[in-house]
């Protein structure tokens, strides 16, 4: 038994020698790609004389969408806003690109845009799309921030935001050939959207001259108020100088804020534990009625009729509860009723323009339902070979999508055979 213990012994430590062998002589090179997160540093100074407008860029990595008369505001996550002429949906044109360091959302009144640039609030006149010009800031309103799956902070102190960005990476890397000498499992990260943040439909907004965003949205104007949820606040601006607005309030909602929608004199808040209704017959004071709970998930939300249509995600931030559609009575704003529950494959924005409601499943394309009746919604089509992230319906059966894979436009006059308009694409990336 010594014996074969010592020979088996033996055999082990040759081979390992062998091992050892190649990797002193034989080396081999090769490269691998990958996506990886990259902290990074930015001072007040920086951020707040990175405003620059400039001529159109490509579409590469996009969040939220915004609509004003002709134009449609595509945000550049954290980096600026793509400005596109729509006078033509068939043939869209790329006009201008407004460097915003931070930016996540917008809104526009008149002919005034209000965009975050990660801690301030800050306003530009856009009467002339292609020379926009800043007009006024709100300092240090934002303290916190969620973008791409990622949070950034603010440190008055210091004068600092501390972020991150997804960065591709290609790098050459030494092997054995084929036993590699560095960790061969690096770190991937997905930087589908997250936002967290479907989308206003004819009903809203009320107030004249104000644009239309999607359900993703965490700004929306009412009024003479522009209302903002952080990631844990409602935050109210006082907008009747349109160029420079005024703080008046804040309200804390907790952790986990998503979306804000108006309905009538209404505010739907979406978070990641449920949906906050605010009656907001005030406009200067809103009034939490109530709070629909569910569990942890990602929740935009619209409104139409006095039905709420909710869609609730996994995946990432979101938690990882169930990927559905809640369909919530709020005729009674005291007591939201849900009316029943539809499975889906991993919902995002959504759109209602009844009948019909859109919704956005991800990597798994876009659904077109008729929502007739509430308790018996009704798949009419499902295109599933392209990356739907938010919806806004524009009237006159004309929808806007945006996706990981560019700007789409189509016509909705058959709901079961959506007619594809236009396409921006993003730049394709790794």
């Amino acid at each position: 038994m010594k014996n074969n213990y010592l020979k088996s012994l033996a055999v082990i430590l040759g081979f390992g020698m062998a091992l050892g062998n190649i990797s002193c002589t034989d080396n081999c090179e090769t490269t691998r790609t990958y996506r990886t997160t990259v902290p990074f540093v930015l001072s007040v100074q920086e951020i707040r004389e990175g405003i620059v407008a400039q001529a159109p860029q490509e579409l590469n990595n996009l969040g939220k969408i915004y609509v004003k008369d002709n134009y449609i505001f595509i945000n550049e996550l954290k980096k600026g806003l793509h400005i596109i002429d729509n006078s033509n949906p068939q043939k869209p044109e790329n006009i201008a690109f407004l460097k915003v360091p931070g930016v996540i959302d917008m809104a526009v009144k008149d002919h005034i845009l209000y965009a975050d640039s990660y801690m301030d609030m800050v306003t530009f006149d856009i009467s002339d799309p292609k020379n926009i010009k800043q007009t006024g800031r709100v300092k240090d309103v934002f303290l916190n921030g969620l973008a791409d799956g990622i949070t950034w902070q603010y440190q008055p102190q210091s004068q600092q935001v501390t972020d991150s960005d997804v960065k591709i990476i290609t790098e050459k890397i030494r092997t054995n050939c084929g036993f590699s000498i560095v960790n061969p499992n690096p770190i991937y990260y997905d930087y589908a959207f997250q936002n967290m943040s479907g989308s206003r439909g004819p009903t809203s907004p009320s107030a004249s001259g104000t644009g239309q965003g999607g359900s993703m949205a965490r700004f929306t104007i009412y009024n003479d108020y522009l209302y903002t949820v952080s990631m844990n606040d409602l935050v109210l601006f006082n907008i009747k100088s349109l160029t420079q607005p005024v703080q008046e309030s804040k309200i804390n909602l907790g952790w986990g804020i998503e979306t804000i929608f108006p309905y009538k004199d209404k505010l739907f808040i979406g978070s990641n534990t449920g949906m906050y209704i605010f009656d907001n017959k005030n406009p200067a004071k809103p009034e939490l009625m109530s709070m629909f709970a569910h569990a942890r998930a990602c929740d935009p939300v619209v409104v139409a009729n006095d039905i709420a249509y909710v869609t609730l995600r996994s995946g990432g931030p979101c938690g990882v509860a169930p990927n559905r559609l809640d369909v919530v009575d709020v005729s009674s704003l005291a007591f939201p009723r849900l009316v029943k529950s539809y499975e889906m494959q991993n919902p995002a924005g959504l759109a209602i323009d009844s009948p019909n409601l859109f919704i956005c499943e991800g990597q798994y394309g876009l659904k077109s339902f008729d929502a007739s009746s509430v308790s018996d919604i009704k798949l009419q089509q499902h295109i599933d070979k392209i990356n739907a992230f938010d919806m806004i319906p524009l009237g006159n059966k004309h929808l806007l999508m945006v996706g990981k894979d560019g700007l789409y436009q189509y016509d909705t006059s058959n709901p079961k055979d959506l007619k594809l308009l236009s396409l921006i694409p993003v730049k394709k990336a790794f």
